[in-house]
């Protein structure tokens, strides 16, 4: 290691990343004030786009008999009202976004709902899993890498049979504050080879998404 040749330097910091610590003050509490002025999940999670990943989760939900999902990044909840799950819980790390789904959702008697924050909560016994853990557009979200690794590590963690992801898998970096889009399949087969990628879809071309599903199966 060449010691000598860091004396008297200051370590640079990138531009990108002095953009975003000016404009960007971390995944939680972009969201968190967002939701509180009155925003929504963006436009993904409306419209024809919201039609479209609605089809394929369902579709997959009825065809491989799953019992409960759990979705990691539940957002405003309007996604989530089409979807059709037996049995569903919903994590985000905005407790503006889960109050407003509660209130959303207050009769239906099938759907609970948690803030999750990494820092006070541990699961090791297993409670906050289910038949099919779900990811909707939020990995191109987390910018940092510690938050990346929480995420994945807890949704991975969270699934008795499959992982749903809907997201692009382009390693094209940072676009702006909010965004930096990495190819997390490799970190998935990294740090979870026992998981099978069973299915990956991509939008129609009438679909305006960035993002295509991957449908990852536990290994035996």
């Amino acid at each position: 290691m060449k010691i000598r040749s860091m004396v008297g330097k200051v370590a640079q910091t990138p531009p990108a990343l002095k953009l975003r610590q000016r404009m960007f003050p971390g995944s939680a509490d972009y969201w968190e004030e967002r939701y509180a002025k009155g925003g929504t999940s963006g436009a993904g999670s409306y419209g024809k786009q919201a039609e479209w990943k609605a089809s394929i989760v369902n579709g997959w939900v009825a065809e491989l008999g799953v019992t409960s999902v759990i979705d990691l990044g539940c957002g405003d909840g309007n996604q989530l009202s089409l979807a059709e799950y037996p049995r569903y819980l919903g994590l985000d790390r905005s407790a503006t976004a889960i109050k407003l789904c509660i209130e959303r959702f207050a009769d239906d008697p099938t759907k609970s709902f948690l803030r999750y924050d990494p820092v006070t909560l541990a699961d090791p016994a297993g409670w906050l899993r289910a038949d099919l853990a779900l990811s909707m557009e939020v990995i191109f979200h987390l910018v940092e890498d510690e938050v990346f690794e929480d995420y994945m590590v807890r949704l991975f963690d969270s699934a008795e049979r499959y992982v749903v992801i809907c997201c692009n898998a382009d390693d094209g970096g940072e676009l702006g504050p909010t965004e930096r889009h990495r190819d997390f399949t490799k970190w998935v087969a990294d740090a979870r080879p026992d998981w099978v990628l069973e299915h990956r879809v991509d939008p129609p071309e009438d679909v305006d998404l960035i993002s295509s599903f991957f449908l990852y199966r536990r290994g035996e």
